[in-house]
């Protein structure tokens, strides 16, 4: 069966490639897996029959037959599990990268989020200043560690996998932010990442979508 994968109908980050669903997405173009989309509106993912799929009223989902998942790490995961080339056959490989998805879910994706909400969100705040100041060294922190992690190496442990894949996805919301010019290794790192053939026709099939409603 042809998974099905639900995504915005009208994307916040208007075709910048970073909603979730860019990174299932991926996984999918890096397997070789063709896949549907269905497209869901901001009122439609709070309604009962998307909730069925994601209880958070959130993207992306996935269905294949009789499974339905939510999380994208965990989609990714699942993809990863089902067809070769994301993770490593060696056990213990495996389990490394299965540690390095948790890190990049868990550990480097909170701190950027938190900055980008109060970018968003605070601008106008008296606190404003102050507050992105201390978010921006949470995530310098990170960004240090992770570049210390990587030293000259393209990947994060080995070939590329389905850790980089969520790891470089979570580093793309700080294009803007100037923050990774101070992190050339890391720089280089998400560089690597977009330049993938996959990522690219991933990126394309996310954009056509802000496209073809900017268009219309």
């Amino acid at each position: 069966m042809t998974p099905t994968i639900t995504a915005f109908e009208r994307s916040p980050d208007r075709g910048q490639g970073l909603a979730r669903d860019m990174r299932v997405r991926w996984a999918l173009e890096e397997v070789g897996q063709p896949y549907d989309v269905r497209f869901v509106s901001f009122r439609a993912l709070k309604q009962a029959a998307h909730r069925a799929r994601n209880p958070f009223g959130q993207i992306p989902t996935y269905e294949d037959g009789d499974l339905v998942l939510f999380e994208s790490g965990a989609i990714v995961f699942h993809i990863a599990q089902q067809h070769a080339g994301l993770l490593p056959d060696d056990p213990e490989s495996r389990l490394r990268a299965l540690a390095w998805m948790f890190a990049a879910t868990g550990t480097v994706d909170p701190p950027i989020m938190e900055r980008s909400m109060v970018a968003l969100f605070e601008r106008d705040k008296p606190w404003f200043e102050e507050r992105l100041r201390v978010v921006d060294e949470r995530v310098r922190k990170r960004l240090d560690e992770l570049s210390a992690r990587l030293g000259d190496a393209d990947w994060l442990d080995g070939g590329f996998s389905a850790a980089d894949l969520l790891m470089v996805h979570v580093l793309l919301r700080l294009r803007s932010s100037g923050l990774l010019d101070a992190f050339p290794r890391v720089a280089a790192y998400v560089a690597r990442g977009e330049a993938r053939p996959a990522y690219q026709r991933a990126f394309a099939a996310q954009r056509a979508v802000f496209t073809a409603h900017a268009g219309g």
